[in-house]
């Protein structure tokens, strides 16, 4: 995301779509000249909010239930990962359709239908790597998980390779050419240095390093920009009332000072969490430096909600969120800038 020029133009309650919102809102977002918030939820819909005029544009795609975005600003298009015919799947003209409408998508193409339980989607130039959490071994006493690496072509989305892994993933999110994961059912994520280059056969890997945030129980979402590391917690995720989102900040340099296999301490970290946060189960957030604000897909409270904080790296408390928009089922985010 890249935001050359941030002017005033209204606070997030410019997000805030429909009158049967239960919001409850602090008017210290500033935006940019394009903002647009994509989500994306399990029953198959994708929803777009104009952040600065309050538009909402809603999509019905050719999948059932869909987990991970990504928008292609240059193409106009956004490719999803669809669970229930377990692919990718692309669609274009995006800024065409008129706002405040549902319209009916069809696919303009798609990979193979090779995954199996895709959790999340992380673009790296034109390389598309889903992370999927499906049992690899059928042995569910041991952890595994997968990485499917597809190249996108002139024909479409080509599957280059898929890695092993002797963790369960979750969460992915590039940082230049190194891949961050989030290590399910941990407190930890696992950086894989030179990922594309260095991992072009199908063959089992080992990150580079794996490291603990002390205070989290299980992660699920993270987010990297601008030195800021954000990442969510589920908690126990029988419950709806136990999620906290933590900020490191200077994320790199805490990262060079932690041994391999060890923690983040909690003191070098913002925690957003308690009953005002209205987290359970953040399955995934996306952060945007420039607003300083952490947009967050919710899916056990409420039946599932859009949250948002802002101050994010200085929010270390139970507070409310500046924005809580409910949609049932949100399972991914996007925010796009310019």
């Amino acid at each position: 995301m890249k935001v050359p020029s941030i002017i005033s133009i209204l606070f997030l309650a410019s997000l805030l779509f429909s009158c049967d919102n239960d919001d409850s809102l602090n008017p210290e977002v500033e935006t940019s000249a394009v903002a647009h918030l994509f989500a994306t939820s399990k029953d198959g819909s994708v929803k777009k909010f104009d952040i600065n005029n309050g538009d909402k544009t809603s999509f019905k795609i050719a999948s059932s239930s869909t987990e991970g975005i990504h928008f292609s600003p240059g193409e106009d298009a956004f490719v999803i990962v669809s669970r229930s015919s377990l692919h990718l799947q692309a669609y274009s003209g995006i800024s065409n359709y008129r706002p405040e409408q549902t319209h009916n998508l069809s696919v303009d193409f798609a990979s193979t239908s090779d995954l199996f339980s895709p959790r999340d989607l992380a673009v790296s130039g034109e390389f598309y790597v889903v992370s999927d959490n499906s049992d690899v071994d059928y042995d569910e006493s041991t952890a595994d998980g997968r990485f499917f690496v597809y190249e996108k072509t002139a024909e479409g989305f080509r599957l280059r390779n898929i890695l092993t892994t002797d963790f369960n993933v979750w969460g992915v999110e590039f940082e230049g050419e190194d891949l961050y994961a989030a290590v399910d059912k941990t407190n930890q994520v696992a950086i894989f240095n030179d990922f594309i280059n260095s991992n072009k056969s199908d063959k089992a890997v080992s990150p580079t390093k794996k490291i603990g945030i002390e205070g989290l129980v299980q992660i699920h979402g993270l987010d990297y920009e601008d030195g800021t590391l954000v990442v969510s917690d589920i908690g126990d995720p029988a419950s709806n009332t136990d999620g906290a989102i933590h900020v490191i900040t200077d994320f790199n340099s805490k990262l060079l000072e932690t041994a391999n296999g060890g923690n983040i301490g909690l003191t070098v970290q913002t925690v957003i969490s308690g009953a005002k946060t209205l987290l359970g189960n953040p399955v995934n957030l996306v952060y945007d430096a420039a607003y300083n604000v952490v947009f967050v897909a919710e899916q056990a409270n409420g039946g599932g909600r859009i949250l948002a904080f802002t101050k994010a790296r200085s929010a270390n408390s139970n507070i409310a969120p500046n924005l809580n928009y409910k949609f049932s089922g949100v399972n991914s985010l996007e925010f796009y800038t310019e």
